[in-house]
Order: C-alpha cells, then structure tokens, then sequence
C-alpha cells in the first residue's frame, strides 16, 4: 500500500488527528511544505494584511489561581494594579488619534457587579470617545451569559476566552482542583459568548508539562469543532513563582516549543482558512523576530501593548515578557516595521472582523429558518 505523504495531507480538505499528529512532528523539507501551505491559504483568505489591536491590561488583579500564571491570585510578591477610567479612555484614546481600528481590554478574571458595572460603562464611553469607530475585544474570564449580553449590548463585539487545553485530564493538571477552575463552565461561557453574537475566540499553551502531540492535534480538532472566529495561541513559557516550574526540567527546550507554536498556526490557518489568528508576544519572548515568522506563516493580528509604561512589569503572566520598557508610541513604530519585514502591510482605521464570524451567523440564521419551517409544517 502506497504510504501517504506530507504533500497528500496538505491537498486534503479534512485531517484526522493522526494526519494532524504527522504535520505536527515535521521537519526539513516537509515543515517547508507546510508552511508554504499555509502561507498560500492567508493569501487567498485573508490577503496580505495585518490588523492591530492595541492591547490595555487594565488590571493584573486575579480571583484565579491557575497553576501556570504569572498573575494568579496565590502570587504574594506581585504588586497589584488597577488602572482607573481616566487611564484606560486616555490609552484608547491614543488608539483612536492613532487610526488603530480596535483596542483589547485584558485582566485578571473577576466576577462581581462592580467590575460588571465598570466595564460596561467603559464601553459605553470608549464608544462615546470614538464616535463608535474603535473595535473591541474582551478578555476578561468566565462571567454569567447575562454580563456577556450586558457587554455586548454596551459595544464589545468580540470576546477572547482560552481554554489554554482542551484535553479535560490536561486541564485538571495545570489549574487547581476546584468549582472556580471547572472545565465544563469554560466550555459554557464559550458557547454563551456565541449564542449572543460575539466574535468569539479561544486558544491554548503549547509545550505545558504533561502534554502531548495527541493533546496538541485534539486542540486543533476541538477549534475546528467549536467553529471558532478568532485563535490566540502561544508557547508555554514558565513563570519562576508558579507552582508548575516545578517541572521546568521536564519541559520541551524553548526553540521546540516556538516551532511547534508555529506548527500549530500554520496548520489552524489551512484548518480554518478565514478565522483572526493572533501572533502571540510570548513567540517575541523566544525569538527575536518571532512574531514576524508567525503573520508570513498565517497569522495576522498583532496586539501593540497600550498599557501605560509604568504597569507593564506588573503584567507578567510569564518570564522574561518581551517589550515591557516601551512606551505606546515607540510599541507602535516597532511593529510596523516588523510587519514589514514579514512582507504583510498594517491596515489602519478598520475593524478588521473575523470573516468567518460573518459565515457563521449566517449559516445559524440559515439554520434556524430551515427549522422554522419544518416546525410549521408539523404543526
């Protein structure tokens, strides 16, 4: 029987996790093949464009105490911060005079009516602010469906929620044994986030202890399942005050975990050909140029940091975060220029939305017609 090669894969138009687990694992001439795949598919899909999202973490205060963090709640030694209004309008105000079509406000995960109440009047004013022309994109943890509407309905249109491991087992091992870290209710926020109509994202770590290729390809899988819009994934890169620096010996070398982070992009983009896949600061945080190898293999947003130099220290979800000392403006002239050299052009002054999300919501609207009309020929 004739053995199936690299190339028979990537003419596929579906993968089982064993043709995954292949692309995975290749090297030399095989890994350029795949990555000339991918390349060719952002062409076609998504053209050669990069879109920013200027990135405010207005907040490193955590109720979680995810064993991998570098802002988990168990931290002692962390100084805490909490950026007030007058800072966050004035970070997207520089987004808005600087035609960035979107902003992504980040932070620890908090659930009360306060943060509730707060964000939602910062979204309100950031509309204001903007004439309603700035993008935004949450990533503020599990809340109840009825926050995520109050959000959206205040003008967040999109929504990140990793899962950082869609292998339940996986999961159970790098976050703490207990209801507030319970897998099933990320998976319902997930599924609440797009049943209200948010451009909906997830991603996950690659190279944890504990995980494998099989893991990596069920990743893969459980986002195509999931018919997500929008993927944030990066290396896992250990912080010295986790409980999971433990296993640091263990670990894949760092120059492994980025190619596989490249893998893993490269192989999401042929998977999902018309999904915002973000080129993670943490691949910066091993290769220099590490960003820019993402966007020209399938990536293409990019997350300029926004927050105000004085707190980015104190945002270190892991060592040795790249970028940390630069100001907004000086963030903005290097990623151009990188994405430059990645051969791909900055678009200003658009949203630059998930072109999935919009095939999505009307493959949904197709769907519920087509059962509102069988169900009226039952009755």
């Amino acid at each position: 029987m004739k053995e199936t090669t690299i190339k028979n894969i990537l003419d596929q138009d579906s993968f089982s996790k064993n043709d995954l687990m292949r692309l995975l694992q290749t090297t030399g001439e095989n890994r350029t093949l795949l990555f000339k795949k991918s390349a060719e598919i952002k062409e076609k899909y998504i053209g050669n464009k990069v879109w920013f999202r200027g990135l405010i973490e207005f907040s490193n205060v955590c109720g979680k105490d995810c064993l991998y963090c570098g802002i988990r709640k168990g931290i002692k030694n962390l100084k805490r911060y909490n950026l007030s209004d007058d800072e966050i309008l004035a970070a997207a105000k520089f987004a808005y005079d600087n035609h960035y079509g979107s902003i992504a406000l980040q932070s620890g995960e908090l659930e009360s009516t306060f943060v509730t109440d707060r964000i939602e009047n910062i979204l309100y004013k950031i509309k204001e602010l903007s004439n309603g022309e700035l993008g935004i994109t949450l990533s503020v943890g599990e809340q109840k469906p009825e926050v995520y509407k109050r959000w959206f309905d205040a003008g967040a249109h999109r929504y990140l929620l990793r899962v950082e491991s869609a292998n339940v087992e996986l999961y159970r091992k790098i976050h703490p044994n207990n209801k507030k870290h319970d897998f099933q209710r990320r998976l319902d926020c997930l599924k609440s986030l797009q049943d209200i109509g948010y451009q909906t994202g997830t991603g996950v770590m690659i190279g944890l202890p504990f995980q494998t290729i099989d893991d990596l390809a069920g990743d893969l899988i459980f986002m195509k399942e999931f018919n997500i819009d929008m993927c944030g994934m990066g290396p896992y890169i250990e912080h010295a005050d986790t409980p999971l620096i433990i296993h640091s010996a263990q670990l894949l070398p760092l120059v492994e975990r980025f190619d596989l982070t490249l893998k893993m992009i490269a192989i999401m983009r042929i998977m999902m050909k018309d999904i915002n896949i973000v080129a993670a600061t943490a691949l910066q945080a091993i290769d220099p140029v590490g960003r820019e190898k993402a966007v020209k293999i399938g990536a293409n947003i990019i997350m300029p940091n926004i927050t105000p130099g004085r707190y980015r220290d104190s945002y270190k979800l892991y060592d040795n975060k790249p970028c940390t000392d630069d100001s907004a403006e000086d963030c903005q002239s290097c990623l151009e220029a990188r994405v430059n050299l990645a051969d791909a052009e900055v678009v200003y002054g658009e949203w630059g939305d998930s072109k999935h999300y919009e095939k999505r919501r009307k493959g949904a609207k197709a769907q519920r017609r087509k059962g509102t009309k069988a169900q009226g020929r039952k009755g």
